[in-house]
């Protein structure tokens, strides 16, 4: 049986009198045509057959069932009709309140919708409804609408938290198709706006990797980003357009390199090349002339170029810098062939400054005393124990036992780099 509205409850219903509106069973009924479509005003929301949980204004409304700020507006740009995207706002909020306590969603949907009666509900009601001349719509297409508004609110309460909510309200019109949750997930990472966001992923599909997540794609970003800073790079390096993309970023996680990796280059390229020696910076460009100074932090961080690789070429430079930095000569064949043999670039500063010290002496006593020449490559082979050290060894002890001879056992080098041997001195 039909009971009478008194204004106060029109009014709370968003209506200026009571024409119209009649009660029954704890529900409210209005015609159509009276439906507040002005200015955001709704009709009811429903928490419980019965129960008026929304008034026109988003505070009126406590515990789960309250609308926030945001999501009033929200409820004012969904399209459609406002109270109902409220109710369905509501709706979200509840479900979320059960899964924040430990239900699935799946389990705390069930419960929600049970209790509101899902897309039944009397015909006319200000309730979830289905019959024509109702302020609901179709209850087929009432309840595919409101599975799309909880899709839509979760997407915009997920990314909302990085900062992205802009990937996400484009879609917003995809609401009235009535898309499924796992559909609107689609529409959103085929989306050119997702896919510019999340580029990395797509290269890392066609190179046979999985795809990351959204939060897993964000923490390596984040991981390189502080990376960078500590170690002082130009903020070209790590700097985010307005989406928080960088390019650079995106091609690093395009080849699955991890922030472990990304402080190997770095430190490889910095401290290796930039903060060493002038001599390497010189032996890199000579051995390499496609790396040029001011290409050597981005040519090294560049991830289609193997970590590997570049450490090899930077130990060459070591070497081959070492080397000039003794004032002798060096080239790419000898100082690969050096490296391939274990020569590091600690070995190479020491042994290189053996040589350094004593092949002078050892090429004027070999012209002195008609002796082949004693050149660098010998003073290498003995110095560095590369093949052939016991023949150049016993060219270096047959010079100085020649000098010995004649002086009556006095050498001039005696004291010198060409008395000495093993690796690294003579």
């Amino acid at each position: 049986m039909a009971e009478k509205v008194t204004l106060a409850e029109a009014k709370a219903l968003g209506f200026n009198s009571t024409t119209g509106i009649t009660k029954e069973g704890g529900m409210y009924k209005f015609d159509t045509s009276l439906a507040p479509e002005r200015s955001g005003f709704g009709s009811v929301g429903v928490a419980a057959p019965g129960q008026v949980q929304m008034t026109p204004y988003f505070g009126d409304v406590t515990g789960a069932y309250r609308l926030n700020q945001d999501q009033y507006s929200l409820s004012r740009t969904m399209g459609g009709n406002i109270s109902k995207n409220q109710l369905e706002i509501m709706r979200q909020n509840e479900i979320k309140g059960l899964v924040d306590s430990g239900l699935s969603v799946a389990d705390a949907t069930a419960q929600i919708d049970g209790k509101v009666g899902g897309a039944g509900g009397a015909s006319g009601s200000a309730g979830v409804s289905g019959a024509s001349g109702s302020a609901g719509v179709s209850g087929a297409s009432l309840e595919a609408q409101g599975a799309a508004r909880s899709a839509y609110a979760l997407l915009l309460s997920e990314f909302s938290r990085y900062g992205l909510e802009a990937l996400v309200t484009p879609l917003q019109d995809l609401i009235k198709q009535g898309l499924s949750g796992p559909e609107f997930q689609i529409a959103l990472r085929n989306s050119d706006a997702y896919q510019k966001r999340f580029a990395g992923n797509t290269d890392r599909i066609k190179k046979g990797l999985t795809a990351l997540s959204p939060a897993e794609y964000l923490a390596l970003e984040d991981g390189y980003q502080s990376l960078m800073r500590n170690y002082g790079l130009p903020a070209s390096y790590y700097a985010k357009d307005s989406l928080g993309t960088q390019a650079g970023f995106n091609k690093l996680i395009a080849n699955d390199v991890s922030a472990v990796e990304l402080e190997d280059r770095i430190v490889t390229a910095q401290k290796r090349v930039l903060d060493a020696a002038p001599e390497v910076t010189t032996a890199l460009r000579q051995f390499y002339p496609d790396i040029r100074n001011s290409d050597i932090l981005a040519y090294t961080l560049d991830p289609e170029r193997g970590l590997e690789d570049i450490k090899k070429k930077v130990t060459a430079a070591e070497i081959g810098g070492a080397a000039l930095g003794a004032g002798l000569t060096t080239s790419l064949t000898d100082a690969e062939y050096l490296r391939r043999y274990g020569v590091t670039a600690e070995s190479a500063r020491s042994g290189y400054g053996a040589i350094g010290g004593g092949l002078e002496r050892g090429r004027q006593l070999a012209s002195i005393y008609q002796q082949p020449d004693y050149t660098q490559a010998i003073a290498e082979e003995e110095v560095f124990n590369l093949p052939g050290q016991t023949e150049s060894q016993q060219k270096r002890k047959k010079i100085i036992g020649l000098e010995k001879a004649e002086f009556g056992g006095q050498t001039g080098v005696s004291s010198g780099a060409l008395s000495q041997n093993r690796a690294g001195s003579y």
